[in-house]
């Protein structure tokens, strides 16, 4: 059975949905993991100190906030550098319409 595939369109962009969501996969991936292996440190600092959950509650706290503050960072930088290929394309986009129009005064000229 052959499934319909529309064609592709001009606006469409490059990259697909996958990308986007192997990226937050990713990240989800990440903040588990962080907050869990500090969960464990916790524990044992716990277990071996004989205290109560002192440990293991900051050690969350600890690794929660910077995991929070390392992903803030990573999204600044992300949108700083796609708003910089925003208007590197918005820069060129007008110097061809620019060159576009000189050109057609030229040829009126002419």
């Amino acid at each position: 059975m052959k499934l319909f595939v529309p064609p592709p369109r001009a606006n469409r962009a490059e990259k697909s949905l996958a990308d986007g969501s192997a990226d937050t996969l990713g990240h989800g991936m990440d903040l588990a993991l962080g907050v869990a292996i500090f969960l464990v440190l916790g524990w044992l600092l716990d277990r071996w100190l004989g205290t109560t959950p002192v440990f293991t509650i900051a050690m969350i706290l600890v690794a929660a906030v910077g995991q929070f503050v390392r992903l803030k960072y990573q999204y600044d930088a992300q949108m700083a550098r796609l708003e910089a290929e925003r208007l590197q394309a918005r820069g060129t986009r007008e110097r061809v319409e620019h060159d576009t129009r000189s050109n057609d005064a030229m040829d009126e000229v002419a």
